[in-house]
C-alpha cells in the first residue's frame, strides 16, 4: 500500500485544560496548530490594525456583536440595581429615585417605551455624573422615538428649574430650548417624573415589575438615524 494511502487515525489528548488534535500517519507524525480549550472553542481575527481587516472578519465581529447585544437589557437592569449604592444625602437612593419615576409614569398610563425612559432617566449617573442625561440617552436613542430620546437627553437641563438658583445656577437654563417642539414634554417629564420622586413613603413597583418592559424595549431592532 503506498503512502498516498496510508490510513490515518486522530488521537485527542487532554493536557493543562487543551484539547490536541494529533493525527499520527504511518510515514510521519504532525500535529494541527489550533484547536479548543477545554470549554469552547475561542476565535478572534488576524489583524491588529483596524484598517488592515477584511470584510469576512467585520462580518464575523458582527455576529459577535449582535450575540452580545442581545443580553443589553440584563446588563442595563444589572446597572441599576447599583443605583442603590450611588452618592447619598437624598432620602431615597438612586435607584428607588428611578422606581419612582417609571412607577408613576407607569400608573398615568404612559406608554412601555416613556415608562423605561423614565427608569433609565439616571442610569448614567455612576459613571457620567456630570453628563448623566446624555449618557441615558445616547442607551436608549437606537430603541425609542426621537422624542423621548431628547426629552431623557435635555432632561437634567430642565430640572435646574427646581434647584439651580438655590447654588447659583440659572434657574431658566430651559429656557434656551423654547423653540423645540419637545419643550413642553421635557417640562412635563421633569414635574411629573423626576423633581417629586424623592419620597421615601411612596410605594414603588419593583425592580423585577418592569424588568419585562426593558427586556422588551431593547430586544428591538436598533434603529441608527441621527434626528
Amino acid at each position: 500500500m503506498g503512502e498516498s494511502s496510508t490510513p490515518a487515525f486522530c488521537l485527542f489528548l487532554r493536557a493543562k485544560g487543551e484539547v490536541r488534535h494529533h493525527v499520527y500517519q504511518a510515514s510521519k507524525l504532525w500535529s494541527l496548530p489550533i484547536l479548543f480549550n477545554s470549554e469552547r472553542q475561542v476565535d478572534t481575527v488576524n489583524f491588529i490594525n483596524m484598517a488592515d481587516g477584511t470584510a469576512e472578519e467585520y462580518a464575523f465581529l458582527g455576529k459577535h456583536e449582535e450575540e452580545y447585544a442581545r443580553g443589553l437589557s440584563v446588563r442595563l437592569v444589572e446597572a441599576l440595581k447599583k443605583l442603590e449604592h450611588s452618592f447619598s444625602g437624598y432620602k431615597v437612593s438612586r435607584l428607588e429615585h428611578s422606581l419612582q419615576s417609571a412607577t408613576r409614569a407607569y400608573q398615568d398610563g404612559r406608554s412601555i417605551d416613556y415608562v423605561v425612559a423614565a427608569l433609565l432617566h439616571d442610569i448614567g449617573d455612576e459613571l457620567a455624573p456630570y453628563s448623566h442625561s446624555e449618557m441615558a440617552a445616547a442607551i436608549l436613542r437606537p430603541y425609542v422615538e426621537e422624542r423621548l430620546y431628547w426629552i431623557i437627553k435635555t432632561h437634567g437641563v430642565f430640572q435646574m428649574f427646581y434647584y439651580a438658583h438655590h447654588i447659583g445656577g440659572d434657574q431658566n437654563a430651559r429656557d434656551r430650548f423654547k423653540e423645540n417642539q419637545w419643550y413642553n414634554d421635557a417640562v412635563e417629564f421633569c414635574h411629573l417624573y423626576d423633581q417629586n420622586c424623592f419620597d421615601p413613603d411612596y410605594k414603588s413597583k419593583p425592580l423585577s415589575f418592569f424588568e419585562p418592559m426593558v427586556a422588551e424595549v431593547f430586544s428591538r431592532e436598533p434603529a441608527f438615524g441621527e434626528g
